[in-house]
């Protein structure tokens, strides 16, 4: 008997669920921050130093931020980031800034504000004036700075003093951010800081002072803002910046996008093809799974970076995968002769350790990937750990729900073609004891048999790999390296001769121009040597001038280089312990080996073929190769968990070829699973790849690449692995106990 009233329910509750997701999803994507790379702006690192060379405290670092807030408050920037890294440094962006240029400027200008003598004496400072008491005014009909003094006697007595000085000594100086050892009023070569220099003739009895100078209006407006700010009470150097324009960013974010909806519109025809039924109920949680992640990302008030949205994307496709292992276990569950409510509750209850194992291991890599990542690769790992979290949600409990009352409606009694199982496929309960027993499509292949090979071909590629390295090394970007890296984007085709041109009337030389694009349109320059903010601003103007948008400018200095690859090499270590630790504890210490084993394999081969295609390594490169760490562990360990399961079957095992039997079963079992989790994964990273932003390029081939080579190494390397230490332990003991003893597979069984 058909419960209708399940499927009313089933019907009701979706409509309620795309209802509310129809009306608030476009307030959620309107509240959504960008970040700068997807609506321009810049980003930039400060090491923080005091004048006395004294060590930088925690107060002093706040009131810095404090003064750094009230200079973006003076640029009218809204939401910026400002963030205290470690003991000495502020990292801060600005995303959507008009003038990037002058914002870098106005933000490292101390605006320490001196007067001084024809001797270069300081008379008076920035402390003397009124707190907010600089205006901007007209004298003359001309734009000067008007600043209130605390004290009109101490002015008195100063210009009292240099009135009395003979020409054309005596003058008073005003300097803003006065060099001591290299500015001089005496030297016109130095007064770059210098805003003026009137005479004075006469006392003056008053608490208010005019700033004189060549002003445009803004320029005074600034001037006034920036005394009113306050001096920063220490010196900034740029250790790290990078910079986007704001065309690029829109362009890079609109082909994400498509990108992004291209591969999941690809997995969703995937899904309802090849899983039927359930697959269409996988489209509905999947579409709930991306307006979580959305909603949950705006209750953290989080910020959107261009990684971001391509660990969105991924994650679809990593969610796909917790439907297909339940999907694939309710299939050979059904296959053995139970009925379809039976094989849902049985594929249910198998499957969620896998998952549970699954994803731990891959939240584990991208949480050493937060901890040490920084900007945008945090932001990627950010998503990506909420994207795991709510691909659990959705995959396990919402399919559950949803798929569970159509189960228990008893309208899919019997329609096992709705499942994707043909009838021809089912066996008889009564023959079959366990999923074990039933012959898949994968029967002729022996994995184990030439595993031997499969070794040999993979020291080989490692061999190879090591000798690339040594001869051709790594193609370091500036993010490791230190350096300049400068991005040129033009609506028309770019030529490496046209560029070089360009750069070299602004002084700029190098040989290591890269030409991408569908049509060559966008220029890399590489430099060795760190731009400062004043030959930045020049270049951005020039670059905007001749190819009609800013240019893309990132500075990496020594320091920092050096720190990035070594908390790369760091995060790779440290995931990988935790994933050997994880697995031991799970599962045992011969299966935690081969899994780490298998993805430094994989990490190895990503890196060997991008030494041989000279592909850039950058801080993206990074976190691509702990994203598949984490994808890697999580194809080995749904093989290792069905081996694990073949093996409770089992009393005792006396003989190599019985565990030979098993992880050969273990992986036909496995192997669809296998082949369907990586083809969903590859469509969006693919997609991610044709269609998307050239920023992420690199990023979306280290993924493709790691996503093959994973899938492989947890079929031929680490299953294997585990068999030979699994064999020298069965020779050494003569037996193996099971981990359980072997139970009736066919208790729960209901026909």
């Amino acid at each position: 008997m058909v419960k209708r009233s399940r499927i009313v329910v089933f019907i009701m509750l979706v409509a309620a669920i795309f209802a509310m997701m129809g009306t608030t999803t476009s307030g959620i994507l309107e509240r959504i921050k960008l970040g700068l790379d997807l609506q321009g702006g810049f980003e930039v690192l400060y090491e923080v130093r005091t004048e006395d060379g004294k060590k930088v405290d925690a107060e002093t670092l706040k009131s810095t931020v404090s003064a750094l807030d009230r200079r973006i408050n003076v640029l009218g920037v809204s939401e910026p980031n400002i963030q205290i890294e470690g003991k000495d440094r502020i990292r801060v962006q600005l995303a959507g800034v008009d003038d990037q240029s002058e914002a870098r400027r106005i933000l490292s200008t101390q605006a320490k504000l001196s007067f001084r003598d024809y001797n270069d004496k300081e008379m008076m400072t920035g402390a003397d004036l009124k707190e907010g008491g600089a205006s901007q005014t007209f004298l003359e009909n001309k734009p000067v700075v008007e600043v209130t003094l605390k004290d009109a006697n101490k002015f008195k007595e100063i210009t009292q003093k240099i009135s009395s000085m003979p020409e054309p000594t005596n003058v008073l100086a005003i300097w803003l951010d006065f060099e001591e050892g290299k500015d001089s009023i005496k030297k016109p070569e130095t007064q770059d800081n210098m805003i003026s220099a009137p005479s004075v003739r006469e006392v003056f009895n008053q608490n208010t002072v005019l700033i004189t100078g060549n002003f445009e209006i803004e320029e005074a407006k600034e001037l006034a803002n920036l005394l009113n700010a306050g001096a920063l009470p220490v010196e900034l150097k740029e250790i790290y910046s990078t910079s986007v324009g704001a065309k690029f960013g829109e362009q890079a974010l609109e082909k994400t996008i498509i990108a992004g909806i291209i591969g999941i519109a690809i997995i969703y025809l995937f899904m309802i093809a090849y899983y039927r039924f359930p697959g269409f109920i996988a489209t509905i949680t999947l579409s709930i799974y991306i307006y979580l992640i959305l909603l949950v990302f705006d209750w953290m008030n989080g910020v959107l970076t261009l990684p971001g949205v391509a660990a969105l994307i991924l994650g679809v496709g990593m969610a796909v995968d917790a439907n297909i292992i339940t999907y694939e276990r309710i299939k050979d569950e059904i296959k053995i002769g139970r009925s379809i409510k039976s094989a849902f509750e049985a594929g249910n209850k198998h499957s969620l350790s896998t998952i549970l194992d699954a994803n731990l291991t891959t939240i584990l890599a991208a949480g050493v990937l937060f901890y040490y990542g920084t900007s945008s690769v945090k932001g990627f790992a950010t998503m990506l750990i909420i994207s795991i979290l709510m691909s659990f949600l959705t995959a396990v409990y919402g399919t559950r729900i949803f798929l569970g009352l159509w189960v228990k409606s008893g309208f899919l009694n019997k329609k096992t073609g709705w499942f994707g199982v043909k009838k021809s496929a089912i066996h008889d309960l009564a023959d079959t004891q366990s999923t074990m027993d039933i012959p898949t499509r994968f029967d002729k292949f022996d994995f184990v048999k030439k595993r031997k090979i499969f070794y040999y071909f993979s020291i080989a590629v490692t061999i190879i790999g090591i000798l690339f390295l040594i001869l051709f090394k790594l193609n370091l970007g500036i993010d490791f390296s230190s350096g300049t890296r400068i991005e040129i984007s033009s609506d028309k085709p770019l030529t490496i001769e046209q560029v070089k041109t360009e750069l070299k009337e602004l002084k700029i030389e190098t040989d290591d121009i890269v030409l991408s694009g569908t049509k060559n349109e966008i220029a890399v320059a590489r430099l060795k040597g760190v731009l400062d903010k004043n030959e930045i601003a020049d270049l951005k103007k020039e670059m905007k001038k001749e190819f009609g948008q800013e240019p893309n400018v990132s500075t990496v200095s020594p320091t920092v280089g050096n720190e990035l690859a070594k908390n790369a090499l760091i995060s790779v270590l440290i995931a990988s312990v935790g994933i050997i630790l994880y697995v031991t504890i799970r599962f045992e210490w011969r299966m935690a080996l081969p899994a780490v084993i298998a993805l430094l394999h994989d990490a190895f081969f990503i890196i060997t073929l991008f030494s041989l295609l000279r592909l850039e390594v950058d801080l993206t490169f990074i976190a691509a190769v702990l994203t598949i760490v984490g994808y890697s562990i999580n194809d080995t360990i749904v093989t290792f968990d069905r081996i694990r399961e073949n093996m409770r079957l089992k009393r005792r095992i006396k003989e190599v070829s019985e565990l030979e039997e098993i992880v050969n079963i273990s992986i036909r079992q496995t192997f669809t699973r296998s082949v369907n989790t990586v083809l969903t994964v590859v469509i969006t990273v693919i997609a991610l790849l044709l269609f998307g932003s050239e920023s992420i390029r690199n990023f979306s081939i280290a993924l493709l690449i790691g996503l093959t080579c994973g899938a492989y190494s947890s079929i031929f390397i680490a299953s294997q692995l585990w068999l030979d230490l699994k064999a020298k332990e069965l020779k050494q003991k003569g037996t193996l106990k099971t981990y359980v003893e072997k139970k009736k597979t066919n208790d729960e069984a209901q026909v």
